[in-house]
């Protein structure tokens, strides 16, 4: 039984990391492509340092998942969440706007939390993702917003405008290899239904909360809840 539990666990690990693999690398093979066909140096340049970015997420997303097995525990610091918003929003690539998708940004000025910073932006990567598949065909909204709230702890909120999803679906979308995303039109499901669940365990890690409200044909909105980090050190 305990080899069978062992067997399980690095079954889902290998999985959980190709699927974030393929979710970190995309931004990257669009970015470096795009920015060689430009013969852009400046471009060129981004396209490197956006690489590099990745690959240092991807490492760290690594580390994560196969410290599952010895719970291993990976210290957080203070992060700047508008820092951590916009950096999500730059592995996007492909500007919104040219999808008839508008993006809002609404972030209260100085929010930090304590936390592994390349965690949280695979988690805001993860659920931005989500918000374009669900307005793919149509115009819509994103909104990204964060606020202090009373008991201490920072609310960032990702909103869209699209297709929602159904009650019965809401209570099982954190589920490991559930997913509710429609066929892509060859019999295939879209995605493995890892993602969401991957953000679900990212944020406990990082003694935290994630929830959603949607309603079919309104839109979706994930809210993460994490601890506000102490004031720094003057």
């Amino acid at each position: 039984m305990r080899q069978l539990h062992r067997l399980t666990v690095l079954g889902t690990a290998a999985a959980t990391i190709a699927h974030e693999f393929n979710n970190l690398m995309t931004p990257v093979v669009g970015y470096a492509k795009y920015a060689a066909d430009s013969g852009d140096m400046e471009l060129m340049k981004k396209a490197l340092l956006m690489t590099l970015k990745q690959t240092a997420i991807a490492c760290a997303m690594s580390d994560r998942v196969l410290g599952l097995a010895s719970n291993e525990v990976r210290p957080g610091r203070r992060v700047d969440v508008r820092e951590l918003i916009d950096d999500a929003i730059a592995c996007l690539c492909r500007d919104l706007s040219k999808d008839g998708i508008a993006l809002k940004v609404d972030v209260q000025d100085g929010l930090f939390v304590e936390a592994v910073a390349e965690q949280l932006q695979q988690v805001l990567f993860n659920l931005l993702i989500n918000a374009r598949e669900a307005l793919q065909g149509t115009a819509g909204r994103i909104v990204v917003s964060a606020e202090q709230t009373s008991d201490n702890h920072v609310s960032i909120a990702v909103r869209d405008t699209g297709k929602g999803i159904a009650p019965e679906l809401q209570q099982r979308i954190f589920e490991p290899f559930f997913t509710s995303k429609d066929s892509n039109g060859n019999g295939r499901r879209c995605g493995v239904g890892l993602g969401l669940a991957v953000c679900r365990d990212i944020v406990q890690e990082n003694h935290g909360r994630i929830r959603v409200e949607s309603e079919v044909g309104v839109g979706t909105t994930f809210t993460i809840s994490l601890p506000a980090a102490p004031a720094a050190h003057a």
